[in-house]
């Protein structure tokens, strides 16, 4: 059984957002979040899609920290049927996916994807467009830079595509959970130094 976390008077509680993940790549782009956001998010990854169940999620958390306001979300490619029949069955989670792989989700912030696509055209792309060799596992500054300037464009239209298809993906959930979580911190922090001031 894990610990609750327990806030200290006056002092509202961040969630806390466990992140699972398989792919190397996954675990970059969320270390990218966790930085931009200074949220509180632990990565658990080279988690087999095979392998994933509420049991493991449960047992990974037990005697952590935890708090009701936690969240838990999985990330997944979405190409085979197999593993995402697997992943969604696990209800205590919320699933994001993108197929056929993440990739997709950093080529939206590019460009309009509409039609199916392959992994590998999608590394082209992604190579094409930045005009250096992309590597999986790594956030490189030119990739970083578009995921920075171009988020808005590639959850708009990451959200006219169907999800669990080729080509989707609904990464953009996560991000707009923690642009909200990002915008209330901020909110309660102005409120906060305006009671301060006042007293």
């Amino acid at each position: 059984m894990s610990r609750k976390r327990r806030p200290s008077r006056k002092k509202r509680i961040k969630p806390h957002f466990w992140v699972f993940c398989e792919g190397e790549t996954e675990e970059a782009y969320v270390h990218y979040l966790r930085s931009k956001y200074r949220l509180p998010i632990e990565i658990v990854a080279k988690v087999s899609g095979s392998k994933i169940d509420k049991g493991y999620i449960a047992r990974y958390k037990k005697g952590k920290p935890t708090h009701e306001k936690d969240r838990d979300f999985l990330i997944y490619d979405a190409d085979v049927e197999k593993i995402l029949k697997r992943l969604n069955k696990i209800d205590s989670a919320t699933l994001l996916t993108s197929n056929p792989s993440i990739e997709l989700w950093f080529l939206l912030h590019y460009k309009n994807q509409t039609t199916k696509i392959t992994e590998y055209t999608c590394i082209q792309e992604l190579c094409n467009r930045n005009k250096n060799r992309y590597k999986k596992g790594i956030i490189d500054k030119k990739l970083k830079e578009k995921l920075e300037s171009k988020q808005v464009k590639a959850i708009e239209r990451a959200k006219k595509l169907t999800e669990f298809e080729n080509p989707s993906s609904n990464m953009y959930i996560f991000i707009e959970v923690l642009e909200q979580v990002k915008k209330q911190q901020i909110k309660s922090e102005h409120i906060n130094k305006n009671i301060i001031s006042i007293t």
